[in-house]
């Protein structure tokens, strides 16, 4: 019976991956293909990686999406962390009721998000849209920042930072050198996430972007209208190359404060 259900877990995890990353693997396999077709493989090439780099449209579209997920992972990074100590400095009714607040807008649908977004700028003025989108990238960030930072704090021995100011550090050092370092490994994942959800988000930037600004989901998904071509498929596999890149250094880095330790 054992032996069964080993089989049948080791089954249904193999499926699972196959599932998730069959695509992604054609994907990355066919923009090296020679051919337009996706149904017929004419050599390996780098043309439409060249076609790619020639793409006034799609370059200008990456530009976008990579700044908006930059800053707006920067600035809510730093906004996220500071309402997680804020947030668990409060008494426990309060702060039960604020860590509610902070967590439904991930929750709540990004149609609504959006829309809301859209009438909040209007209502304000606010007509540029790359403006616009960021402060919208910034807002929908911060709960997963506070989310990724608030595990941590609770972990955090609160004896550390009164130990460091008995022995003469003031609060900036003792907040710099003693309570930053423990927090460091949630601020970090929360600015990855936030990056992450920077890059993929559609709904909100497409009503809050405007005329005139485009992210990389906003033209791909005005490509879709249109005869497919293979520069979609370099650029995805440029993209996976690069989350890839930027997980493993986090992981080697990892690795190696472990060993220093």
């Amino acid at each position: 019976m054992k032996k069964l259900r080993n089989f049948f877990r080791g089954t249904y995890l193999g499926l699972m991956l196959i599932f998730l990353y069959a695509p992604i693997l054609v994907l990355m396999v066919f923009s090296f293909n020679g051919s337009k077709s996706m149904a017929r493989w004419a050599g390996f090439s780098f043309k439409w990686y060249e076609a790619l780099m020639h793409d006034s449209t799609i370059m200008n579209a990456l530009i976008v999406t990579l700044s908006v997920a930059v800053i707006s992972a920067l600035v809510a990074t730093f906004i996220g962390t500071f309402a997680a100590i804020g947030i668990h400095s409060m008494k426990k009714r309060p702060r039960a009721v604020v860590e509610n607040i902070s967590r439904l807008p991930m929750v709540n649908p990004d149609l609504v998000t959006g829309i809301s977004f859209m009438m909040l700028f209007a209502a304000l003025g606010i007509r540029d849209g790359y403006t616009r989108m960021l402060i919208a990238h910034i807002s929908f960030n911060i709960p997963y920042v506070i989310l990724s930072v608030l595990p941590k704090i609770r972990q955090l021995d609160p004896n550390l930072a009164e130990a460091a100011l008995d022995l003469g550090a003031t609060p900036m050092t003792a907040f710099r050198k003693v309570v930053l370092p423990e927090l460091m490994p949630g601020i970090i994942n929360g600015a990855l996430i936030a990056f992450t959800m920077s890059i993929d988000d559609f709904v909100i930037s497409y009503f809050t972007a405007g005329s005139g600004v485009s992210t990389l989901a906003m033209t791909i998904y005005s490509m879709t209208k249109k005869p497919f071509t293979p520069e979609i498929n370099a650029l995805c596999t440029i993209m996976l190359a690069f989350t890839a890149g930027i997980l493993l250094v986090y992981s080697l880095v990892k690795k190696l404060r472990r060993r220093s330790q």
